[in-house]
């Protein structure tokens, strides 16, 4: 009898750890994650573009456009580097959430010396509404009866023995018209 209540008591126990092991978040990390240098150690009029490349390494995208909104691109001399990163906490079966979210944008001269740094987070964002219209197809839509006995009339070909024997080749005149 006491061995039943010790069985009891542990498998309860092992399910109530089972079940609240479930419940723990899940943390996925995306984007730039700095191995030693931070990006907010960037120093404008102090660094240049070789010092900011060797500290954090590739930025995660460059701008293409200068001041005037111009697109002049010359490759290795973008006006703007930007390194992104975010993490992200998954709870069981909701949507993740953005716990975390830093955006650096960093500003280059004609010198290619760091002008401004720019940090962003995650209250510095704005939700995009998407636009919901549909493009409007051609045709109509079939419904659940014509889908579903739509390929009747293509049964003959898919039952051996009940194959159409069509004799017809390319270039040949079907009603004998000239």
């Amino acid at each position: 009898m006491a061995f039943r209540r010790l069985a009891l008591a542990t498998s309860l126990a092992a399910a109530s750890l089972a079940v609240l092991g479930a419940c723990t978040a899940t943390r996925d990390f995306h984007g730039f994650v700095p191995d030693q240098a931070l990006a907010t150690d960037i120093k404008p009029a102090v660094d240049t573009r070789s010092t900011v490349l060797t500290r954090l390494g590739t930025p995660s995208t460059t701008s293409l456009f200068d001041q005037t909104g111009q697109a002049k691109y010359v490759a290795g001399k973008e006006k703007l580097w930007v390194y992104m990163s975010s993490t992200r906490e998954l709870l069981t079966f909701y949507y993740p959430k953005v716990v975390q979210r830093e955006i650096v944008a960093i500003q280059f001269d004609d010198d290619d010396v760091v002008s401004d740094v720019l940090v962003y987070d995650v209250q510095d964002g704005r939700v995009l509404d998407y636009s919901s219209r549909i493009t409007p197809t051609r045709g109509r839509e079939l419904g659940i009866l014509e889908q579903l006995f739509g390929t009747l009339g293509s049964l003959q070909n898919q039952i051996p023995g009940l194959e159409r024997q069509d004799d017809r080749q390319p270039g040949d005149n079907p009603g004998g018209r000239q």
